[in-house]
């Protein structure tokens, strides 16, 4: 095994790669929780999804662990959860089973680009700045997801949206677990997400505001409610624009999340030379893999996290820290009874802080340039506004090659930009009819 991982080489240890991992999960240990909240919004069996969300993250992370040897964890991702819950299911009707096929779909798109090395070609046709523009919009929708659900912002008919009542008791809990978290990862606590989950929910059972669990420890909740759903649907419904423009967003999005995640966390590790990264398709391909066996599963797109960057701080250098980090979302299985005690209250503080970090891709946006600013303004507002993901990658798309053209930079635009200007347009087309 240690040659296998190769400890000598990256100048670590089992004892270190164990503590690594361990520092990794409980950075990221709040997914359990905030994606069964979020997904069981579409109706899906809660305790289905905290049991594939544990596995699609154990099998994810074990993938990237022995396959690429990095010690980059990965679980359903925040945003694209979001995106899955509200903008697909909730937002265009589309049933959960027929969405979790798009995830499995898309899942299988990025394999065979992964295979075949075409992510250069993607990613250099897409301009950085509507990346940039998508990650923060995200984060803005996620934010404003969580002060919703903490009663911070409520609906208004005068304004649309307006403040909530701040000294409800269960506003000022989730209120309470924002200043704790934000306090917590200041103070450069590993896991401060986590942590302040944790303090949370102590805090709402002081109170009376949450009841205590029945118990700590459980059997595995059965996964069969949300086990192949993906494929137990009306077929009729598969063959759909409003389905593509889906498998298209969720594929764009956990595609460059991910090339994003690898990168800055190898880079932290030292793993970069000259600007490249080395086992990138293995490590796609773990990431591609993890996405469709979790939509099988029952949950939404799996992708690498940055919350691994703790474990890299914490010393982690190969794999066999990802693969201790696997086995211990394999034991948070029995940990489902403690889905009781996590309301919306205590996973508010977690959307709204994961919301801020996402936004901080604003500052790599050149707003000096008009051409560049209104497609990148208009993608990053019109996620929180319209309540949709989609609809903002939407706008985005069809507004930059217009702003360039009339700039006189049309031969800046790559080709696929122009095609995807089409498609996105006869996307509002259809849903206007």
């Amino acid at each position: 095994m240690d040659r296998y991982f190769g400890f000598k080489e990256h100048g670590t240890s089992y004892g270190r790669e164990a503590i690594a991992g361990l520092t990794t999960f409980l950075a990221m240990a709040y997914i359990l929780f905030v994606n069964t909240d979020i997904l069981s919004a579409t109706g899906m069996d809660p305790g289905a999804v905290f049991t594939a969300t544990a596995l699609s993250a154990a099998i994810g992370t074990l993938i990237m662990g022995l396959v690429a040897n990095y010690p980059i964890a990965l679980a359903p991702g925040m945003g694209l959860n979001a995106f899955f819950a509200f903008s697909v299911v909730i937002g265009l009707g589309i049933d959960w089973k027929v969405a979790l096929f798009g995830v499995f779909v898309s899942g299988i798109i990025f394999i065979i680009i992964s295979l075949f090395k075409v992510r250069e070609l993607i990613i250099n046709a897409i301009p950085a700045e509507l990346k940039y523009a998508s990650a923060a919009g995200i984060g803005l929708f996620i934010a404003f997801i969580g002060l919703k659900q903490a009663g911070i912002v409520v609906a208004d008919e005068a304004t649309v949206v307006g403040l909530g009542h701040m000294l409800k008791p269960t506003t000022l809990l989730a209120i309470f677990g924002i200043i704790v978290s934000v306090i917590l990862i200041v103070r450069g606590f590993k896991g401060g997400i986590f942590y302040g989950m944790v303090i949370t929910v102590i805090a709402g059972m002081v109170t009376g505001l949450i009841d205590p669990p029945a118990s700590i420890v459980g059997p595995v909740q059965s996964l069969a409610p949300t086990f192949g759903q993906a494929f137990n649907l009306d077929w009729s419904e598969v063959l759909t624009w409003k389905l593509l423009i889906v498998i298209l967003t969720f594929l764009f999005v956990d595609f460059f999340d991910t090339a994003g995640t690898l990168y800055a966390v190898a880079n932290q590790a030292g793993f970069v030379k000259d600007n490249k990264l080395p086992r990138a398709g293995k490590a796609l391909l773990a990431d591609s893999t993890a996405t469709s066996v979790g939509a099988i599963l029952g949950t939404s797109t799996t992708t690498a996290y940055v919350e691994s960057a703790s474990g890299v701080a914490a010393g982690g250098r190969t794999g066999f820290t990802s693969v201790v980090t696997a086995a211990l979302f394999l034991v948070a299985l029995f940990f489902s009874p403690l889905l009781a005690v996590v309301t919306e209250q205590v996973t508010a503080p977690a959307l709204i802080i994961v919301g801020i970090l996402m936004a901080s891709s604003l500052k790599l946006i050149d707003w000096n340039k008009f051409e560049i600013a209104v497609p990148a303004f208009l993608t990053v507002v019109a996620m929180p506004l319209t309540y949709s993901i989609a609809t903002g990658i939407a706008i985005g798309f069809i507004l930059y090659p217009i702003t360039m053209v009339t700039k006189g930079r049309a031969k800046e635009v790559h080709p696929i930009m122009y095609v995807l200007f089409f498609v996105f347009l006869g996307y509002f087309i259809f849903l206007s009819e």
